[in-house]
This record gives structure tokens, C-alpha cells and sequence, in this order.
């Protein structure tokens, strides 16, 4: 009887040597889709004229899977209408989440989770309880949707009856800059992405909107489409996003628009009322997403600068955004600020805060530093460029904006494997990475002894 019963579960039950754990389960997945994306494009239908290499096909998917918007070759002359969609569909997929796409569709065939998909699908919305997967990944869809096809009409009408676009060609530029907007992807269909449109305000706000709404993440949209009228019962996530995004957004355009605005090649020629539009649009997309609508080459070090801070700090956590994330930056700031003051605990917003939390925001803030100093460091030595330029392509690679100062197409390949690798790097976030690919956790059965180095 123990003879058939090993030979059951030996049957039934995978080994726990080749159980993956969510984490794991994520990271392949991504890498998976990955490698379907760049498949793809490497298809002579994906282009219109020669083939791409190997390498512009993995760096398009990195990029479109990681919603980030970084390109080697020109989106809407090199890639054909099929590799457009490819594009498209890679930026919903690693938008909506590859895990928690892949368990909605789940849903809607069985109609039932079982209880590691539930486990996976929380690990990467980072959001819900078990028991609330169905709901939240439901919710998720329809938010995802709701947006997208609003933001598509808008677009759409403008480019028909505005710039005498084909009805058929208006509606397929809306659709892609909807779904690229709010997925916070970047990606655009014109050559000089949004600089034709830069004083558009019909453009460019719902654009604007949709990245803010998507970098604000799926946990603060839902609580807002219940409580917003309420903000006192907000939760402490939800509070830290808002006052973080509001915050960012105003001190980034006042300062993007100062710098900029005698700058005779990026708001210079425009009236002041194109230069307040155009400043804070370019406030929007440090946000983690990557159009631009003036030319960032060209822009002062001093906005470059800026920009680095905005995209290192990115938007809110479990959604469409990258980069350190708001929440991680305020629990830091608010830790400093208990330490100066000699509190014993750190409070933010009326709330007390666990102390794995502050090991969470450290642990997420070195490595992203690390990851942030290194490669800047390897791509420096590789390549003739100055700092300036390298660090911002490597904080908009590792933050998934997108954003480039032009140099991104002269990279050496190698320098352009870096981008690829902190792009997927900063989609799945690094301490998730790091958890997937930790051989062994073992919880210690003992303390050592307590001794304090001297800080500072």
C-alpha cells in the first residue's frame, strides 16, 4: 500500500525540486513571451523591407513586453502593419501582466483557480488576497479596457477630422496610442513620436491622462472608482500615490518648463501657452512612459537631470509603471525623516510602519542603485559617451520609460544586451527577480549575538 501510494503522488505531484515558485513562474512566463515576441519579429512579414536582425528583434519585444518604448529602428517605417500589432499585443500583455493575463484567461474557460495559479497571480499584482483574485483580475480587465477605448475615441476623432487622416488609418493610430499610453509603453506610430503634436491639446492631454491613470497602478484606481469622494478612508497606499503623483507632476513641469523654456530647441519657438503644454506633457512621461514631444536630445543637462530623478523614482507599484516606484521613495523619505528626529518608529500619513517595510524599501532602493551604477559603469567603458547620456539611457532603460538623449541605435551590441537585460530587470522589479532566482530559502533556527557598528 505505501508502495502504490509513493507511486500515485510520484505520478500526481510534481517534485519539489521542479516546483516553481510564483516568482519563478512569473519570470518564465515573461521570458517565454519574450521569446515568442522576438520570434515574430524576426519574420520578414514583421518588416517592410530587410529583416531584422536577431538583436533589433529582442530589443523591440524587450522593450514592448517591459512596456518600455525603447528603440533601435524606426517604429513606423521599419516595422510593417503585422509587426506593429506584434508590438501592440506585447505592450498589452506586459501592461496587463503575463501571469495575471494568462489566469483571466483561466477564469473565463474553467471558471475556477486552482491554488498556486491564485498564489502566482498575487505575487505579480502584488495586490490581493486569495481569495480575491477573481475579482481584482476582473476589475483589472475592465479598468484596462474601459480606458484604453476612451482614450482610442478621443484620439481617433482628433486624427480624422483634425489632420485628414483616413478613417481606417485614424482609428488604428488611436487604438495604438491608447493601449500604448496607458500600458505606459511609449511606443509611437509617427517617426518624431509626438513632436508634430506637441501644442495639441487634444492630443496630448488624453495621452497625458491615460499614462497618469495606468502609472498610478490598479490598486489606487480601484479604491478611487470606490472612495474617491472619501479620501479620509483612503488606504495608506493609496494616500502615498496621490500625494506622490500630484507632487511629482507639478514640481516637474515647473522645473522642465523653467529650464526649457528660452531653449531655441525644445519650447523656445512655441507660444507660452504651447511651452506650459508641452512642459508638463514632458513632466508626464518621466512617469515611465516614454513619448516625447519635444526633442529630448537637445533638451539642457540641467532637465536632464531632472528627468533622471522623475524616472528614477517612477510611478505607483502594481500597475503599469516602473522605476523605484513612489511608495518605496516616500517610505524612505519618511524613514529619514523618523531618524533625524529620533523617533522610535516611523510614522507616514497618521500610520505606523512596519519595520519589514523599511528592509523591503532599502533592500528594493540598493539593488536598483547597484543595478542603476554598474551598468552605467559597463556602458561608459564601452562606448565614447559621456555620462550624461549614459546615465539617463540606463535610469530610462531600468525605469521603463523609454526616454533616450539619441544615443540608444550607436550603442555596441553588447551596451544594447545591458538596456535589454535592465529593461526586464525593472519590469518584474528586482527583489521579485532576485526571489526567482535564489537556489534555496532556509529559514534559521537561531539568532546571532546582537554588536553595533558605528554609523556614520
Amino acid at each position: 500500500m505505501r508502495l502504490r501510494r509513493t507511486a500515485v503522488l510520484g505520478r500526481g505531484v510534481p517534485s519539489a525540486a521542479f516546483r516553481l515558485t510564483p516568482g519563478q513562474a512569473i519570470t518564465l512566463a515573461f521570458g517565454s513571451v519574450l521569446a515568442v515576441g522576438t520570434a515574430l519579429l524576426s519574420l520578414p512579414a514583421a518588416t517592410e523591407e530587410r529583416s531584422a536582425t536577431f538583436l533589433e528583434a529582442l530589443f523591440t519585444a524587450t522593450s514592448a513586453l517591459c512596456v518600455t518604448g525603447h528603440i533601435v529602428v524606426d517604429t513606423p517605417v521599419f516595422w510593417s502593419p503585422f509587426g506593429q500589432i506584434v508590438i501592440m499585443v506585447l505592450i498589452q500583455i506586459g501592461g496587463f501582466g503575463v501571469m495575471s493575463l494568462a489566469t483571466l484567461l483561466g477564469l473565463l474557460v474553467a471558471r475556477r483557480l486552482g491554488l498556486r495559479t491564485r498564489l502566482t497571480a498575487v505575487s505579480e499584482t502584488h495586490t490581493v488576497a486569495v481569495g480575491d483574485v477573481r475579482r481584482v483580475l476582473v476589475g483589472v480587465a475592465v479598468i484596462t479596457l474601459a480606458t484604453e477605448v476612451v482614450v482610442a475615441v478621443l484620439l481617433t476623432g482628433r486624427f480624422w477630422l483634425a489632420y485628414d487622416e483616413p478613417f481606417g488609418r485614424a482609428v488604428w493610430l488611436g487604438v495604438f496610442h491608447a493601449v500604448s499610453s496607458f500600458n505606459n509603453a511609449g511606443f509611437a506610430l509617427f517617426s518624431d513620436n509626438l513632436m508634430s503634436f506637441a501644442t495639441d491639446p487634444w492630443i496630448c492631454l488624453p495621452i497625458c491622462a491615460a499614462i497618469i491613470l495606468g502609472g498610478m497602478g490598479f490598486p489606487v484606481i480601484m479604491e478611487l472608482r470606490r472612495r474617491i469622494r472619501f479620501p479620509r478612508r483612503w488606504t495608506l497606499n493609496t494616500v502615498t500615490v496621490v500625494s506622490g503623483t500630484t507632487f511629482l507632476l507639478v514640481a516637474g513641469a515647473v522645473a522642465l518648463t523653467a529650464l526649457e523654456w528660452s531653449n531655441p530647441a525644445t519650447l523656445g519657438p512655441m507660444d507660452p501657452a504651447g511651452r506650459i503644454l508641452a512642459g508638463f506633457t514632458m513632466s508626464v512621461m518621466p512617469r515611465t512612459a516614454g513619448f516625447n514631444s519635444i526633442d529630448v536630445s537637445q533638451m539642457h543637462g540641467a532637465s536632464w537631470y531632472v528627468t533622471d530623478i522623475l524616472m528614477f523614482i517612477g510611478g505607483g507599484p502594481a500597475g503599469t509603471a516602473g522605476g523605484l516606484k513612489i511608495t518605496t521613495f516616500a517610505v524612505l523619505l519618511f524613514i529619514i525623516v523618523a531618524e533625524l528626529r529620533g523617533d522610535t518608529a516611523v510614522n507616514m500619513f497618521g500610520k505606523r510602519l512596519p519595520r519589514s517595510t523599511h528592509r523591503e524599501a532599502l533592500t528594493v532602493a540598493l539593488l536598483s542603485l547597484a543595478l542603476v551604477v554598474g551598468s552605467t559603469l559597463a556602458i561608459m567603458v564601452m562606448t565614447p559617451f559621456g555620462l550624461d547620456r549614459v546615465l539617463f539611457e540606463v535610469i530610462s532603460a531600468f525605469a521603463t520609460v523609454g526616454l533616450s538623449t539619441g544615443i540608444t541605435a550607436d550603442l555596441p551590441a553588447a551596451a544594447q544586451l545591458i538596456l535589454i537585460v535592465l529593461m526586464f530587470i525593472g519590469r518584474l522589479g528586482p527583489v521579485l527577480l532576485g526571489t526567482a532566482l535564489a537556489l534555496t530559502r532556509q529559514k534559521r533556527m537561531y539568532e546571532l549575538p546582537k554588536e553595533r557598528p558605528i554609523i556614520g
